[in-house]
């Protein structure tokens, strides 16, 4: 880190290598992280670091070399997405002030420019020992506690002024903005006047300097003294002031900065990597470990009453200020996590679990795809006929399934592994995974290899083996060379089939090829539209351990991709093996050219009849599987087309209806009708066509489908979350801004770019269609005013939406990740979301959020490109 903050200070051009993983089927290599040197020559700064995107971008790119791309960004995602003063209370102990000072200011200026402000607060002990010594005065301790009389306090206060005063400095040294905050944070009562003197017991915490601090861009560096009755000082333990503070900010995390870096097993002399308080506690503080006692008794007692108070999402690490980047950004970590986690529940059988529809939910969860409620349900009734144990927590916010070996093997096999957002800021994974683990001693699963975690599974196995087809075999605990080679052999061959269609996500990933296709071209899909979700995870201190485990903290899912089990547009086969035939009424706008790049790139979906009485007789371009030419298609002609499978209407509003009457009477019951005009949207006989709000199993079975509209589907996402706390005496105030290409071909005003050009053109400002749409969907009254402007293709949504209880843009974003969690094309961000930044992708972004000072009243952005 040193090296890094080095290559800042000296604004030096970095060649940064690339060292990736070297891999074989019988070998493979952990990387080596490689950091740049730090530059030979050294100058002072003479103005501050420039905080400018390019900035930050260097700082990030730095940030990468202790860290993978997708760790860092992770985690800069996830801290990001919450208030400043929610990330994270740092508490500096004297001696870290004394010689690990340089360390500390680096890590601190690193976060500063990437705009993290964690809230420090610092003690000054052994200073002041020595001070007092120097003064003649004895320093006094009773049970821990400093007994503090006028002359100590004086010197203690002048003390922690002098050192808040020189961290701030060297921050500002550094080009960080620090603001020295020595009072009016902390309230006390004495805490026993007689025994200790003047010593206070916290019983308020003032939020509204760190708040101010941040809110002007500066660090909030505290010292540890309160004010009590009368406005007298009081001294107080800085662990005890941050721990007050915490329950007050409730942050992401809490760290304690330690020269040792973190705690140590006494019997192995390893640094213990994660302690999970709810499975771990009752058995530290037992007595049977020996090492377990004094202070590192008291550590874990008092970390543990701490976090009864805080958030599950929120942990504890004791950690060295020169290794908190690492701690921070990577899944490895460097010092001690401490968290509460979940006790690890298991079943081995159907009626364990009682209620099997709570099973059945939480094994949808993220895999809400086309008949994924049918997938699942044949998957619990085949469980009924194997051996298995399942994992999970009480609320199931983590949910694993290991199949026992069949007979005469000795393999288990990883089924699934099913994680909420709630797992994942809790940590339950890791409990999960080690008492998997400690049940099973052999293991082997199957991921895609193009899953973004694939470097965790290398962490976290013994083994691995790439596929041709693009599948990853991974194991542990199969030591016998003979048993490995058959292990491959059969991958080989069989590639997920291996492990046959008992298990869940090889049902899934089976269809995922399918479902691909169906949402257009690989140019077109969007990085989060087949991420999985990487879920925190570490080795537990008292557990044994191998090197592979310690290596990573992270636990990912098996790639969990919204599929269709069943192939599409009505077959009866159990495969697809012709593609479906398409015609398209109505090819000449954007709408038509924009089906007809993702028909071309969909093999599922054979064109066979485009229809425009504009382009009659013209070469259809843009389309590469068979040469075809526009038709003139008459309502006479349709009727006699039953060999058709789906019909697209891509007709304006008002049109439809003589097609689809037609069409309807040409014989072919099986045929399925999409329509994208707003006609048949308030049809009770037709079926709404979005699949994030509507059961999905509900659209596969349907025959006529009437297309959102592109305003609709925006906001309806946008609001959706937030039904069941909407003010019921006022409404829901979208703005709504589209590019010219909503407009339609046929020349307008609101499609002329002249016109357009440097305006913005309100219209329809009271009852557009989509208000009534978005009215409707939502069984709420909605206002929606549209504005049109000079992008070409793209929404953005401000939405107002007044609540009926206070709530916190964290609460808020937490309800929109879990809602949408899984969803391929809806990504939520703590960002304000960019038109530019999605422009010419299939999705929508959410985010932007922010809350009133009220409480009750929040705005958002929600963005598309669908129009």
């Amino acid at each position: 880190m040193a090296a890094i903050m080095q290559s800042l200070r000296s604004s030096a051009t970095l060649a940064v290598r690339d060292c990736r993983l070297a891999r074989s089927p019988l070998l493979r290599l952990r990387p080596r992280t490689i950091l740049p040197s730090a530059p030979t020559s050294r100058r002072k700064y003479a103005s501050r670091i420039d905080s400018s995107s390019s900035t930050r971008s260097t700082v990030i790119q730095l940030l990468n070399q202790i860290s993978s791309k997708r760790e860092v960004q992770q985690y800069l995602n996830h801290f990001s997405s919450q208030p400043s003063q929610q990330f994270a209370v740092i508490k500096v102990g004297g001696a870290i002030l004394t010689d690990h000072l340089d360390s500390l200011i680096n890590s601190l200026a690193f976060l500063y420019q990437i705009g993290l402000y964690p809230v420090v607060v610092h003690g000054a002990g052994p200073q002041l020992n020595r001070l007092l010594e120097d003064a003649g005065v004895e320093p006094q301790f009773e049970g821990g506690i400093r007994i503090t009389d006028g002359k100590t306090l004086e010197v203690a206060r002048s003390l922690f002024l002098e050192e808040n005063f020189k961290l701030c400095e060297k921050l500002e040294d550094l080009g960080v903005r620090a603001r020295p905050i020595t009072s009016g944070v902390f309230g006390a009562e004495y805490l026993d006047k007689e025994k200790y003197g003047l010593v206070g017991k916290i019983n308020q915490v003032n939020l509204r300097p760190i708040h101010a601090s941040i809110a002007a861009r500066c660090l909030p560096i505290l010292t540890s003294m309160a004010e009590g009755p009368s406005s007298q000082v009081l001294n107080v333990n800085a662990d005890v002031a941050a721990v007050e503070l915490s329950k007050a900010l409730e942050p992401l995390k809490v760290v304690y900065l330690s020269e040792k870096g973190g705690l140590f097993n006494g019997d192995t002399k390893e640094k213990i990597s994660a302690i999970n308080l709810d499975e771990e506690y009752d058995d530290l503080m037992s007595g049977k470990h020996w090492w377990v006692r004094h202070g590192t008794r008291l550590k874990i007692k008092e970390i543990n009453d701490l976090l009864v108070d805080l958030p599950r999402s929120s942990s504890v690490a004791i950690i060295h200020p020169a290794d908190l980047q690492k701690e921070l950004f990577t899944d490895t970590g460097a010092g001690t996590l401490i968290r509460r986690g979940n006790k690890v529940h298991t079943a081995t059988s159907l009626s364990e679990f009682g209620e099997l529809e709570a099973l059945k939910e939480k094994l949808v969860r993220g895999r809400e795809a086309l008949d994924a409620k049918a997938t699942v349900d044949r998957y619990v009734d085949s469980l009924a006929q194997r051996q298995f144990k399942a994992y999970f927590d009480e609320p199931m916010d983590a949910l694993a399934i290991v199949l026992y070996p069949n007979d005469g093997a000795s393999i288990a096999q990883l089924s699934t592994f099913a994680m909420s957002k709630a797992g994942w800021l809790g940590n339950v994974s890791d409990n999960v995974f080690s008492a998997i683990k400690k049940d099973f001693d052999k293991l082997a699963f199957t991921v895609k290899q193009n899953d973004e975690n694939l470097t965790w599974f290398f962490d976290k196995t013994e083994g691995s083996l790439s596929h041709e087809n693009g599948e990853v075999l991974f194991w542990y605990g199969i030591e016998n060379g003979k048993e490995v080679n058959e292990l491959m052999r059969e991958f080989y061959e069989k590639g997920r089939d291996m492990f046959g269609d008992i298990n869940l996500e090889s049902k899934i990933h089976k269809a995922a090829k399918a479902a691909m296709n169906l949402s257009g071209s690989a140019q077109q899909t969007r990085a989060f539209s087949t991420a999985s979700k990487l879920l925190s995870t570490r080795t537990i201190g008292t557990s044994r351990t191998t090197s592979a485990e310690a290596s990573s903290r992270g636990y990912a899912t098996m790639t969990t991709i919204t599929t269709n089990p069943n192939p599409p547009f009505g077959t009866k086969n159990a495969t697809n093996d012709r593609p479906a035939k398409v015609a398209l009424i109505g090819a000449r706008g954007y709408t038509g050219q924009a089906l007809i790049e993702l028909l071309n790139n969909n093999s599922h979906m054979d064109l066979r009849h485009v229809s425009s009485r504009e382009l009659k007789g013209q070469k259809l371009s843009g389309y590469d599987k068979r040469e075809i030419i526009y038709e003139s298609l008459t309502h006479e002609d349709v009727r006699r087309m039953s060999d058709i499978d789906c019909w697209i209407m891509a007709l304006p509003n008002g049109v439809s209806k003589p097609w689809v009457d037609n069409i309807q009477e040409n014989g072919n019951n099986d045929a399925i009708i999409v329509d994208l005009s707003a006609d048949y949207r308030f049809d009770p006989e037709w079926t709404y066509g979005l699949p994030e709000l509507i059961d999905r199993s509900t659209i596969c079975k349907a025959k006529k489908i009437s297309n959102p509209g592109c305003y609709a589907t925006a906001a309806q996402i946008g609001i959706a979350p937030l039904l069941p706390y909407l003010d019921p005496n006022a409404s829901p105030t979208v703005v709504g801004h589209s590019g010219y290409s909503g407009a339609g071909t046929k020349p307008s005003p609101k499609n002329n770019v002249e016109n357009l050009t440097n305006n913005i053109i309100p219209y329809s400002l009271v009852d557009h269609i989509h208000e009534r749409e978005i009215s409707s969907r939502l069984g709420r009254e909605i206002a929606f005013i549209p504005h049109v402007f000079s992008l070409f293709q793209g929404i953005t949504h401000t939405i107002s939406i007044p609540l009926n209880q206070t709530m916190t843009s964290r609460d808020i974003r937490n309800l929109y990740a879990e809602r949408y969690e899984g969803e391929p094309l809806i990504n939520v961000t703590g960002d304000i979301p960019s038109v530019k930044s999605i422009s010419g992708m299939h999705g929508i972004d959410v985010g932007g959020f922010a809350v009133h000072s009220s409480g009750k009243r929040w705005s958002f952005v929600s963005l598309s490109t669908i129009c």
